[in-house]
């Protein structure tokens, strides 16, 4: 007889979550580690890191992810290295900055697309940060945008 299980056991990603690979300045998801992250597991993702992705029809997530790990002044601000993460999504483009993960290893705080970010959950975003003692990289405000129609 299987065990009931706990909500966290069997969360996935929100009704908000986009399904599939998005187009060129199509709505993708922004994404903070839960407590359940396994860390030891997912290396690449380095603390501080811009997530973004999507939701699969099997209840994963794919994620494309920057941590700046060559120190790129350019990327040094969390929403530049949550953009280039966006852009290799939707360009498609070859990297080892992908993963496919569990849902409930990771919280949806937010969308992202052509326009900009828009942060649902900025607090879970600055305690990611702070994790990564990166405040001093942290969005000035919870909608960053870099398009105007």
């Amino acid at each position: 007889m299987s065990q009931e299980k706990t909500i966290a056991e069997v969360s996935t990603y929100s009704k908000d979550t986009p399904i599939g690979r998005p187009d060129t300045d199509g709505r993708a998801a922004v994404f903070v580690p839960t407590e359940t992250f396994d860390a030891g597991n997912n290396a690449a993702i380095r603390k501080g890191a811009g997530i973004v992705g999507f939701g699969n029809p099997d209840g994963t997530l794919t994620v494309y992810f920057e941590a700046n790990r060559f120190d790129d002044s350019s990327l040094h601000k969390w929403e530049n290295k949550a953009r280039k993460a966006y852009d290799r999504m939707v360009m498609g483009a070859p990297t080892v900055s992908k993963a496919k993960l569990t849902a409930n290893m990771l919280e949806q705080i937010g969308i992202i697309d052509g326009m900009g970010i828009h942060l649902k959950q900025p607090e879970r975003l600055q305690h990611w940060l702070e994790m990564a003692n990166a405040l001093d990289t942290a969005p000035a405000s919870p909608i960053t945008l870099w398009k105007t129609k």
